[in-house]
Order: C-alpha cells, then structure tokens, then sequence
C-alpha cells in the first residue's frame, strides 16, 4: 500500500487557509474551533498552531487574503472609464465577487474576534473601497465645479448601498448580479448628475 505523500510547509499552509476559509465561512469566527479546523484538513491541532499560532492567526490570514483579492478587482474596475462606467463598473466587480466567492463573502461579515481592532474585517473593506471610489469622485467634481472635499460623502454612501444590496442578493441570488449593478448605478448616476452644488441645509427649512 504506498504511503500518502506528504505536503510541502507552503502547500501544507495553502491547504489550512482554504479549510479555514470554509469553516469560518459555515461557523463564523467565534463558533468555529481549532479542532473542526483540523480534523477538516485531517492534520493535528499543533500543525495549525505551528503555521499560524492558532485560530486568530489563521482567521487573520483567510481575512486579508479575501480582502486583497476584493479590493485589487474593484481598483481594476475602477482604472478606467467616464466617472459613470467606473461606478458601474466597480458596482458590477463587487456583486460579481460577492457572486463568485460566497465563502470569501461569509467571512467577512461573519462576525469577528473580539481582540480584532476596527481594521480588520468588513468595515475595514467597505472604508479601503470608499477611500479609492473618492478619489475618482473628487476628479469628477473637481472637473464639473463642485467642491471635491465632499467627495467622501458620496463615495461612502455608494458604497454602502451597493455593499448592503451585495448582502441582501447573497441570500436571494436573484437577479443577476449585472441586472442589480445597473439599477445601483443608474440610482446612485441620476442623483449625482442632478446634483446642487450646495444643497440647502435641512435645519433651514424647518
């Protein structure tokens, strides 16, 4: 009977982030344990200790992993284009990834440790992308006379919906994400191209 080969250290490692991906993408962080972990990728418990110092230090690996992947396609998306294409463009990289990586998705609004600081997670990818989506924003509004500091408040309010949409869709998967990217742009497009350059202060009109 010939004996199983056995894994390199980098492909032992690879193997244990996409197990763990899994798991805290089935369990979240605080329901999964080192044990299921494991036992999933038939290895001991000091395997995982030895590559990644435990469950935290796994997570944190599947974590920015998933969020480097997210926000390269969304910057690509971005690269190019009318400001319009580009907020389509990065509506529709979103919900694709959203689409594509159900288990990448999961994780990061799956619930978190309670020792991770406000830099990890989802909160810390929906604040990577808005920061990116302003800076074509404030170009935007620069060029057509507005005063582009305010970029940062559409930019985050864009992205809220769309990210906020991608979590309602990932359960409903209908319809397609192309479809659901079009009306978020075509929204978001007709507020901004009717945009006041000082919209009046609701304080004042009461």
């Amino acid at each position: 009977m010939a004996s199983r080969k056995k894994l390199t250290a980098a492909a032992r490692r690879a193997q244990l982030i996409q197990v763990g991906r899994q798991v805290f993408a089935e369990n979240g962080y605080e329901a999964t344990s080192v044990e299921e972990i494991a036992a999933r990728a038939k290895v001991s418990k000091p395997i995982i200790y030895e590559h990644f110092g435990g469950k935290e230090g796994l997570y944190a690996v599947v974590v920015d992993r998933e969020m480097e992947y997210v926000i390269r396609v969304i910057s690509e998306a971005l690269s190019t284009g009318s400001p319009r294409r580009r907020a389509e463009q990065a509506a529709l990289a979103f919900l694709t990834w959203v689409k594509d990586n159900p288990d990448g998705f999961a994780v990061l609004t799956h619930d978190s440790p309670a020792t991770a600081s406000s830099t990890s997670g989802f909160s810390s990818l929906i604040n990577e992308v808005a920061y990116r989506v302003s800076d074509v924003f404030a170009k935007a509004f620069k060029e057509a006379g507005y005063d582009p500091d305010i970029a940062p408040i559409y930019a985050h309010a864009l992205i809220g919906m769309v990210t906020l949409v991608g979590q309602w869709w990932s359960v409903v998967r209908k319809p397609s994400v192309e479809q659901v990217a079009s009306h978020i742009a075509a929204l978001a497009w007709m507020g901004l191209r009717n945009l006041p350059k000082k919209p009046d202060s609701i304080g004042a009109r009461r």
